[in-house]
């Protein structure tokens, strides 16, 4: 009993030790430098729940990025939120302000195959429908060239 107590609580340890993944190298001065990531490391489809990010490097620092987001109403009817444009990637973390709106900010922070997506302003600054939000770990569910889907204007 006791062995098997102990073999438990060895794995979560072991997880939790591995499972850590920090995107960026801490110095004790100055900055902390991010990793750089290359094309074929950010290149793809990115999903979680109904929401996708499509990313494409364009190099010089700048990447295309298409949002497309969902949230489902009780009645069963789609809240949508899109945006796509040009985001500015320095190491690992980019920065992608939908449209012309001054109140929105998304950061993109790049890891093996998934990304961190945090957003800076509500729903409707960021001219999405309500409740719709982009932040959420993304997965890659495809890599290279993805395809862009256009957006009504």
């Amino acid at each position: 009993m006791t062995r098997a107590v102990s073999l438990v609580l060895y794995l979560v340890a072991l997880g939790l030790s591995t499972s850590a993944q920090e995107p960026l190298v801490s110095t004790k001065s100055g900055p902390r430098p991010h990793r750089v990531v290359t094309a074929g490391q950010v290149n793809g489809l990115y999903r979680y729940g109904r929401n996708d990010f499509r990313i494409l490097a364009l190099g010089h620092h700048k990447l295309k990025v298409q949002f497309n987001g969902e949230w489902m109403t009780r009645g069963g009817y789609p809240n949508i939120g899109e945006a796509i444009g040009e985001a500015d990637i320095e190491g690992n973390v980019a920065t992608f302000i939908p449209g012309d709106t001054t109140k929105c900010k998304i950061i993109m922070t790049f890891l093996t195959n998934r990304m961190e997506v945090t957003q800076e302003g509500y729903d409707a600054d960021c001219g999405f429908g309500h409740n719709v939000m982009a932040t959420g770990t993304y997965r890659r569910v495809k890599r290279g060239k993805p395809k862009f889907i256009p957006i009504p204007q």
